[in-house]
């Protein structure tokens, strides 16, 4: 069973912020990627991926437990909190499901 929630944070730069969240991850030796406004980065607990919208960047975790999930939401969620902190970002994340 996979653990998922997915998430929003409103920013008419979303590109440049996914871009910089992969960028900072992958520099940690984690596996990642980022092109044409998609990316993901893998680690140990799961994968966190990051889609840019016009007005947004969405993020989605998922992970083998809900620990699991949580850890991701938290970890993405201060990066990018950090990375974005002149724009005030914040993330809106929806509860987390399941998928089997």
């Amino acid at each position: 069973m996979t653990f998922v929630s997915e998430g929003t944070s409103a920013t008419d730069r979303a590109e440049r912020y996914g871009s910089q969240l992969v960028k900072h991850f992958t520099h940690k030796d984690l596996e990642g990627s980022w092109e044409d406004g998609r990316g993901f980065v893998r680690f140990s607990a799961g994968l966190a991926s990051f889609t840019a919208a016009p007005d947004a960047l969405r993020l989605r975790v998922e992970a083998d437990s809900e620990e699991g999930v949580e850890r991701l939401r938290d970890v993405v969620e201060r990066h990018l909190v950090r990375f974005g902190t002149r724009d005030e970002l914040t993330v809106t994340w929806s509860d987390s499901g399941s998928e089997n």
